[in-house]
């Protein structure tokens, strides 16, 4: 049944993620052509509950989906099993969100 569930929160976070990665290569794209500079970029996004929700769901996204993905690897590949197996998958999506919680704050909030 735990297979099952992890299967399809990664499923989910993969069809969240892709208009989320979509929009933010435009976002790129669009900065890259405007000539905008950092500070310029900055100057749009800090203060911004929009960009938050949308660059903090991108990173919750991505951070269940990378830890399922660890998860699977380190399974097949490492051969770990049980209470190692899941501190692994625990640890890499707690890691990846911190990183891009902290990420997020400091684009639109510090």
């Amino acid at each position: 049944m735990l297979t099952l569930r992890l299967y399809m929160a990664q499923r989910i976070t993969a069809l969240l993620m892709a208009p989320l990665v979509l929009g933010h290569l435009a976002v790129m794209i669009y900065a890259i052509q405007g000539g905008l500079t950092a500070a310029e970029i900055l100057g749009r996004t800090q203060g911004s509950g929009v960009w938050f929700l949308f660059y903090g769901t991108f990173v919750l996204a991505v951070s269940v989906h990378g830890a399922i993905g660890l998860r699977v690897i380190a399974h097949e590949w490492g051969g770990l099993r049980g209470v190692v197996l899941e501190g692994v998958m625990w640890g890499a999506g707690l890691g990846l969100f911190a990183l891009g919680a902290r990420a997020v704050w400091a684009v639109t909030f510090a």
